[in-house]
């Protein structure tokens, strides 16, 4: 079953309301983006977050103490990185933490995905490119350039990791994605939001949709 993160948590009142349907992640964002929390906000919404749920901390090019600091004090659950980590980063921060790395790539091109590629994270998120900006465009990228670089792998005896898919989700085009597409995880933060704001009737309507597909 495809799994679900719910990225931008900011107040408590959205723990709230994800506690209410069980995604799988959720996600802080770290960066300096709209959706930034401190670690103190993250850490006050993490200790009301349902224990089923896992906590994504979101970091592009942040210090390593950084990110060791958030994990050791169980914030967060898992690492994403959205900037121009190396794999030997990938691999001291994952020896540091003992913690999962999710890598983002920004697809652009089939030859750019199969060079973006990390042999050292755990999972992968595909999201859409958008110059000057690290996620959150609430833009769809084209699936099949994404079709086309995993065949590519494949035909290059390369193993295809779990990997995340984000950009411009939302419960009208999910279901469409996840069939054409099998991913181990979608990602979604604008698209359940009305003025900026983690909206409860939307977090719903998204979840249904994605688990729905897999009750007929």
């Amino acid at each position: 079953m495809t799994k679900i993160k719910i990225c931008g948590l900011k107040t408590l009142e959205d723990a709230q309301k994800v506690n209410l349907y069980l995604p799988e992640y959720i996600g802080f964002v770290f960066a300096n983006t709209k959706r930034f929390v401190t670690d103190e906000q993250a850490l006050m919404i993490k200790q009301a977050l349902d224990k089923r749920i896992q906590a994504v901390g979101v970091f592009v090019d942040d210090s390593m103490d950084h990110i060791i600091s958030l994990c050791s004090k169980n914030i967060i659950d898992i690492v994403q990185l959205h900037g121009n980590e190396s794999e030997e980063y990938v691999k001291k921060l994952k020896n540091q933490t003992n913690t999962a790395v999710i890598k983002v790539i920004k697809v652009q091109s089939v030859k750019q995905v199969l060079h973006m590629m990390s042999e050292e994270a755990d999972f992968l998120l595909f999201d859409t490119y958008k110059k000057g900006m690290y996620g959150g465009t609430g833009e769809r990228f084209p699936l099949e350039v994404l079709k086309d670089s995993l065949s590519a792998l494949l035909e290059r005896n390369r193993r295809i990791k779990p990997y995340f898919l984000a950009g411009g989700f939302n419960s009208d085009n999910v279901e469409e994605t996840i069939r054409q597409i099998g991913c181990y995880a979608v990602d979604v933060s604008t698209g359940v939001e009305t003025n900026g704001v983690k909206d409860g009737v939307k977090i719903k309507r998204f979840i249904e949709k994605v688990r729905t597909i897999y009750s007929v």
